[in-house]
């Protein structure tokens, strides 16, 4: 069972590049500064911690667009002080509902494209951020748009990743004229460090404002919803994507999406999945995101003495990856969305089956990936589909999501914000998806879409097999946290399948070892990429474990000794992590120094 370490003697002050962040009004943390910025300026104005999110969110949109966009995905858990309660936001879209296997199957696809129109499914962060804010805000919202209308009209400075990434897109972004007339203003790309705008995006919600404004704070937001799903927004998606457009199969190919799949969707508000850490409840996602595996890794670890291990050394590690090894196996052979599969989370997160589970790990890593066996269901894996990929991404670029972008292409991302207010509401969010690089732009709107239907398997029969209307396994996974009963932790990071791992590791070192958040979040960081990835086009990479090179190489040497493929990455690239707590009557918060651009503010 967990318990608090004493501070841990193998703590260097190396590895702990700036104190938390405290206050007792409000804290904010995100992957960008100005959305921290927004989001603490909303809480000294009177807003709440669900007002500041939204604020923080639609920011997180416009100045970092290789990460998200308005026409992406965006999950969040929350606390309500009001209610003294949890709940999930399903921000994930659906498929279309002409989006069928059988259609795949006549184009001479066996995956899902990693970009273009044929991967979008509807966005779902908007409607997201708008239940939210009509469920638990208090501002209008004009003035929670305010601040993204200002930056996208009046220009922000762009991060070096931002122009480098446009510059990486040009080839495709001849093939994408509404794309190329978006990020390469004047036909250059934008320096880094210079102001860009994006007139046609501020126009987009504008324009939203003005027709859904008057009435009451929630009838305008009904009214901005509806023009979303089933106004202009909704409307000119649909005809756009009528076009043909190249994606990663390295053809042309017309989207699925219309106008008719947006209306028929809204986010769902649903129970969180849980899971007791002795004083701690973890709170996830359902098995449309991976999250459960989240969950599960602290099941396998239950039984092991993770507090009596060096957090900064092989033991550790090895423990941390093999348990990950098997739960991501099972995320692989039985997560879906659970309104179309079953999915056995209650047996996957017993204590019976993973006792057995446990016994897998033993001193030595394991190349095999090693799904359970639950109520008689053979699971199946692809363990080949990148292998059947003429070339390895194809010369494409954007189709991915891990913020270490491997093998030649530059993948999009993900955001992170996280709030508290003085009330005790608190949100973790982790907006994703309509990346530059991984969509056409709208004409006229300044955004893409999403294409997290790369995520599907077009095998039939699987929880995670391409449906109509069905949610794709999504990788995005914010994290909450109850001690004692009370709440305690939002927390989350962008990354992929890095995203549960990275996590893990930093709750593991807060709960075990008794590191801050900022401490917990500086320490290095690892991750495997054994199991296949959910991303176009699939690749694995058996027993690879990637460590920051600060953990020295007694510990990589230690790792390969017991059988771990060993890369070593640079001192400061693995994670994005950031969180917000309250603890002894303060509100705490930490960011990454990873990425730039992670900031934590309070007061």
């Amino acid at each position: 069972m967990p318990s608090p370490a004493a501070s841990p003697s193998s703590w260097s002050p190396e590895f702990s590049t700036r104190p938390e962040i405290a206050g007792t009004f409000g804290v904010v943390a995100s992957t960008h500064w100005l959305a921290s910025a927004v989001g603490m300026a909303v809480l000294e104005r009177g807003g709440n911690a669900f007002d500041a999110a939204a604020a923080a969110g639609f920011t997180l949109q416009v100045v970092e667009p290789h990460l998200n966009g308005p026409g992406g995905d965006c999950p969040i858990i929350l606390h309500s002080a009001r209610a003294d309660a949890e709940e999930v936001i399903c921000g994930q879209g659906v498929a279309p509902a002409a989006a069928t296997i059988a259609h795949f199957e006549q184009l001479g696809l066996d995956l899902v494209p990693g970009t273009g129109l044929l991967p979008a499914v509807v966005p779902g962060a908007f409607d997201a951020w708008l239940s939210m804010l009509e469920r638990h805000g208090t501002w209008r919202l004009a003035d929670v748009l305010s601040f993204a209308i200002g930056y996208a009209g009046h220009g922000f400075p762009l991060v070096p990743r931002i122009s480098a990434t446009i510059n990486r897109m040009q080839p495709l972004f001849a093939e994408w004229p509404s794309s190329r007339e978006t990020w390469l203003p004047g036909g250059n790309v934008p320096d880094a460090g210079s102001l860009f705008r994006n007139p046609d995006l501020a126009a987009t919600y504008a324009r939203i404002l003005r027709e859904a404004a008057g009435g009451t704070r929630e009838q305008e937001i009904a009214r901005a919803r509806a023009l979303w799903y089933q106004g202009f927004i909704a409307e000119t998606v649909g005809a756009f994507y009528q076009s043909e457009l190249l994606d990663t199969s390295n053809r042309r190919h017309r989207g699925l999406l219309c106008a008719q799949d947006f209306a028929e969707w809204r986010a769902g508000v649903e129970p969180a999945l849980a899971y007791e850490y002795g004083r701690y409840r973890v709170l996830k996602c359902g098995p449309w995101s991976q999250g459960g595996a989240f969950l599960q890794t602290l099941a396998l670890l239950k039984g092991i003495d993770i507090a009596a291990m060096d957090f900064l050394g092989a033991d550790f590690i090895h423990h941390v990856v093999e348990a990950q090894k098997l739960a991501f196996a099972d995320r692989e052979a039985f997560y879906g969305d659970p309104d179309f599969s079953a999915v056995p989370m209650d047996v996957l997160l017993s204590d019976s089956y993973n006792e057995g589970r446990r016994a897998l790990i033993g001193a030595e890593a394991s190349m095999a990936l090693r799904p359970g066996t639950v109520a008689g269901r053979t699971p199946w894996v692809d363990h080949e589909a990148h292998l059947r990929v003429p070339e390895l991404y194809g010369g494409n670029l954007g189709a991915g999501e891990p913020t270490v972008a491997r093998l030649g292409a530059i993948g999009g991302d993900t955001c992170h914000v996280d709030v508290i207010d003085r009330d005790g509401n608190m949100v973790a969010a982790t907006p994703s998806g309509g990346w530059l690089q991984s969509s056409p732009v709208v004409p006229g709107f300044g955004f893409p879409l999403s294409t997290r239907g790369q995520m599907f398997w077009l095998k039939p029969g699987l929880p995670n097999s391409l449906e109509p209307r069905k949610r794709p396994r999504t990788t995005l996974s914010p994290g909450f946290a109850l001690r004692d009963g009370r709440p305690w932790m939002a927390f989350g990071t962008p990354g992929g399948e890095q995203q549960d791992q990275w996590a893990c590791a930093f709750f593991l070192r807060m709960v075990h070892h008794g590191l801050d958040i900022q401490q917990a979040i500086d320490a290095p960081g690892f991750h495997t990429e054994h199991w296949p990835s959910s991303f176009w086009p699939r690749p694995a990479r058996p027993g690879r474990v990637v460590i920051e090179e600060r953990f020295g190489s007694e510990v990589a040497a230690a790792l390969a000794a017991r059988g771990h493929a060993v890369e070593t990455g640079p001192a400061w690239s693995e994670g994005r992590l950031s969180a917000a707590r309250i603890e002894g009557g303060l509100m705490k918060a930490g960011a990454n120094p990873r990425g730039m651009q992670g900031y934590a503010v309070g007061r």
